[in-house]
């Protein structure tokens, strides 16, 4: 290898994302990857009512990458698993359990079929798109810092709505599905206020 060049380490990640509020004022993010460097995992993160952010993950490996990308003021290693119900998705971290009631196709997801998926997913047309991103979709991004020197990209190429849900945190209801305001703050955007399940690609270079 030349003097001054080092190689570049790309991570991909394939999966889902919801993103939803619930009547409590609690904010929950959950990741269902299907392809990883870290194999098949799902992780969730959650914000409550007074801001606090915490990271529910499946193994101390997942629980050091994630918390090296976002920020979080408490980091805990429960089991976390995901699996289809009757018209959506059950999810189950530690205490928390959820179930997602899956809709149709979104407006978002109109314009993403428009967009070839060879392109969708690159990290050069997702550093294009941001700003328009940003507009279209407030508090959602498409490129940005993922800490330590990292850049991470998000490629959504599909976006469903999430029509209802049903929360607890161990005996206590969170209450029904609200808009996810304000944005979280895990890291460098939120995902769209609007209750929503999309099809993602993420890299981090």
């Amino acid at each position: 290898m030349p003097e001054g060049r080092r190689a570049r380490r790309e991570d991909r990640f394939e999966g889902r994302i919801a993103g939803f509020g619930t009547a409590s004022g609690t904010r929950i993010v959950v990741g269902m990857w299907e392809r990883s460097p870290l194999g098949r995992f799902a992780d969730v993160m959650v914000e409550d009512a007074a801001g606090h952010r915490t990271l529910l993950a499946p193994d101390d490996r997942v629980a050091a990458y994630v918390s090296s990308t976002y920020t979080f003021d408490e980091v805990r290693v429960v089991p976390v698993s995901w699996r289809k119900v009757d018209g959506g998705i059950g999810v189950t971290a530690g205490d928390l359990r959820l179930r997602l009631t899956v809709g149709g196709i979104s407006a978002l997801g109109v314009l993403l079929r428009l967009v070839p998926r060879a392109f969708a997913t690159r990290p050069g047309w997702l550093r294009l798109v941001d700003p328009v991103a940003r507009v279209l979709v407030p508090g959602a991004r498409t490129a940005g810092s993922a800490g330590g020197g990292r850049r991470e990209h998000y490629g959504v190429t599909l976006a469903r709505h999430l029509v209802a849900v049903e929360a607890t945190d161990g005996s206590r209801d969170l209450g029904g599905l609200r808009r996810l305001t304000p944005p979280v703050r895990f890291g460098f955007g939120s995902a769209p206020a609007a209750p929503s399940l999309v099809d993602v690609v993420t890299t981090i270079r």
